[in-house]
């Protein structure tokens, strides 16, 4: 009953008489939302205190985002996102959602394209929050994907102010693609 109940949650796969472990892709949204959870946590607090009711914001589909909404259920806001996780999380607050179209990456659970970022680059927000993979010693973002990468773009170019939510280990790093940097009008929010 147990291994029945965990693949009922997609954490296992059963087999005939027993359980294997399930196969994560190295950047599967469900690995990286549990690395890191309670830095996380603060951060997504520290972020949603900087809403308030009447913003309209983009929240993109990183995983340290996701960890706004518990913060964001009573706020009558408009959130603009690609974040699947992000509007089931949602379901049941103030907030008014809409859901970025384009193709599905369902190992993000994230929406991505050239028609997503048109869909973003139509709308005008009050503050965005973004999450990246890697900030360098020269306050360099960068992304593991060229798709994460131009959603973040568009978003950051759509929006008054932006913040880039990150935890202390994905500072003085690299990852694959630089994609912008820290500078006026986008601040780093961290749990330090």
């Amino acid at each position: 009953r147990d291994f029945d109940q965990l693949a009922n949650e997609n954490l296992l796969i059963r087999t005939h008489g027993g359980a294997s472990q399930k196969e994560e892709k190295a950047f599967a949204f469900s690995s990286k939302e549990i690395k890191n959870i309670e830095a996380k946590k603060v951060i997504g607090q520290k972020a949603a205190k900087l809403i308030q009711d009447g913003d309209t914001i983009f929240m993109d589909c990183g995983s340290t985002t996701l960890q706004m909404c518990p913060f964001l259920h009573d706020k009558k806001i408009k959130i603009i996102t690609n974040s699947l996780p992000i509007v089931a999380a949602m379901q049941g607050s103030k907030a008014t959602i809409n859901l970025i179209g384009g193709e599905i990456d369902p190992d993000r659970q994230a929406i991505h394209g050239k028609m997503a970022e048109w869909h973003i680059a139509q709308y005008h927000t009050d503050k965005a929050f973004i999450g990246v993979d890697a900030i360098d010693k020269e306050n360099n973002l960068w992304a593991h994907s060229e798709s994460e990468a131009a959603n973040s773009l568009a978003m950051i170019a759509s929006s008054d102010f932006v913040y880039v939510l990150a935890d202390a280990s994905k500072l003085g790093r690299k990852s694959n693609l630089k994609f912008g940097k820290l500078k006026s009008g986008i601040e780093l929010i961290t749990e330090k």
